[in-house]
């Protein structure tokens, strides 16, 4: 879809079916989503897909006869699509369940290589040398996704590995390259750092932090360390702009389907994998994805993260552009209805960011994120990331990592719009909320 026609195109009136067969128009009943951070819709072509690969290709790929060899070529397919999106390699693509599984195999892997490369050294003083106290050492910042977060900090938990969680900048709201080279250490294995967050929308410096990774690890050869490897986790990013995995420089990249209006499975892109770059299994069974990821394949959900990646390469420019106007447009109108109570949160100083993800705040004592979403009628959105909606009126950590004070976040929504959201639907979502801040603000 062209941003240009997009855009022109009005909210549609939601048709509400009544007793008797009635019909009555309702726009104050129309529910706008704004929450495509969290997850998207499948594209028409996708599901198209999808239902062809559970048609006519539903034999085992492993299988000779003709379902399984059509299986096989739609799984060939997909891996083709997956690494023209991104700029890599077919061969090395490999499928999984999906972010978390990719994030996971990353860490898995690299604190395995760890083992084993320390086991093989030889002489001890030269093991001594190369990892110091031989306790595998991870670097990653304060504002990740849990599927990063969290196996991170059970690997300290375990006493297996130590891990140095670097704080993003209050000015800018990223990871600052120096920072992360800083916390380095001769035993360091892994620099994993998101390529965009998921609730402030700021573009890590990926790229520069791979030139510098690269320059660090020819120093490190010199001296007889061990490359440190970098991974990225692009989930947000992919479909929002354009992401090569070249220009980044990184060893890994996780891939998520249903970021990307796509079915929810994942893939993990592993430069030269299996000889420059290692993986190892946490599964293991038959020989599918060459033993890295075993499993009789999911043909038809591999069949529609390939459609899904082969609409991102084909209009990739059109989503962004689109989303861009809108998200702008959104702001816009936030500042001129809200004036002085409204704090953009994930706005910083030349700062890059999403194309499509606006947080903000609403100031005042009653004015909580979460009760204000109680109080819309029309919008659906979030106060932050879908997997911490449990937390109540808790501020956000990012936010606060962000530098944002903890009475402005506690008050943040997060709105991310989509490919087909219109400017008038920004209408009637600014308008609930001024109509849902009236109600909370009559309340008190």
């Amino acid at each position: 879809m062209e941003a240009s026609a997009a855009l022109s195109c009005g909210a549609q009136t939601r048709v509400s079916s009544l007793p008797g067969g009635r019909e009555e128009k309702s726009p104050m009943e129309r529910k706008v989503y704004m929450d495509y951070n969290a997850t998207t819709p499948l594209e028409p072509e996708v599901i198209q897909a999808m239902t062809e690969a559970m048609q006519e290709a539903w034999g085992n790929p492993s299988s000779p006869y003709p379902a399984g060899r059509k299986a096989k070529d739609i799984i060939s397919a997909a891996r083709e699509s997956l690494a023209k999106m991104i700029g890599g390699k077919p061969q090395d693509i490999i499928f999984t369940s999906g972010g978390t599984e990719s994030n996971n195999l990353v860490i898995h892997s690299v604190l395995r290589h760890f083992h084993k490369a320390h086991a093989s050294v030889g002489d001890a003083a030269e093991r001594h040398r190369l990892v110091e106290g031989a306790t595998p050492h991870f670097v990653t910042c304060t504002v990740e996704h849990d599927s990063i977060r969290l196996p991170l900090e059970h690997l300290v938990e375990e006493q297996v590995a130590a891990v140095t969680f670097v704080p993003v900048s209050k000015v800018n709201g990223q990871a600052e390259v120096d920072d992360i080279l800083a916390a380095v250490r001769p035993a360091t294995c892994l620099v994993t750092v998101m390529l965009a967050n998921n609730e402030t929308g700021v573009i890590m410096p990926i790229p520069e932090l791979g030139r510098r990774v690269a320059a660090l690890n020819q120093q490190r050869a010199a001296s007889g360390l061990p490359r440190v490897l970098l991974h990225t986790d692009a989930a947000q990013a992919l479909g929002k702009r354009r992401v090569d995995v070249k220009d980044l420089g990184v060893d890994f990249l996780t891939i998520v389907g249903h970021k990307l209006y796509g079915p929810r499975i994942g893939a993990l892109y592993v430069r030269g994998l299996g000889e420059r770059t290692p993986l190892y299994p946490m599964l293991f069974g038959g020989g599918q994805e060459r033993g890295f990821r075993p499993g009789t394949e999911n043909t038809p959900m591999i069949a529609g993260l390939g459609k899904a990646a082969e609409l991102v390469t084909e209009n990739c420019e059109a989503y962004e552009a689109h989303m861009r106007a809108v998200r702008d447009y959104l702001e816009t109108r936030l500042v001129a209805e809200f004036d002085q109570k409204i704090h953009l949160n994930s706005q910083f100083p030349g700062t890059e960011r999403l194309p499509n993800t606006c947080n903000f705040s609403i100031r005042g004592p009653q004015l909580q994120g979460r009760l204000v979403l109680a109080q819309c009628r029309t919008l659906l959105a979030s106060v932050g990331a879908a997997c911490h909606s449990d937390q109540g009126d808790r501020p956000s950590p990012v936010l606060l990592s962000c530098g944002i004070p903890a009475e402005v976040a506690r008050n943040a929504l997060r709105l991310s719009v989509g490919r087909s959201t219109t400017l008038a639907e920004v209408d009637l979502v600014v308008q609930d909320l001024k109509q849902a801040v009236a109600r909370l603000e009559g309340q008190a």
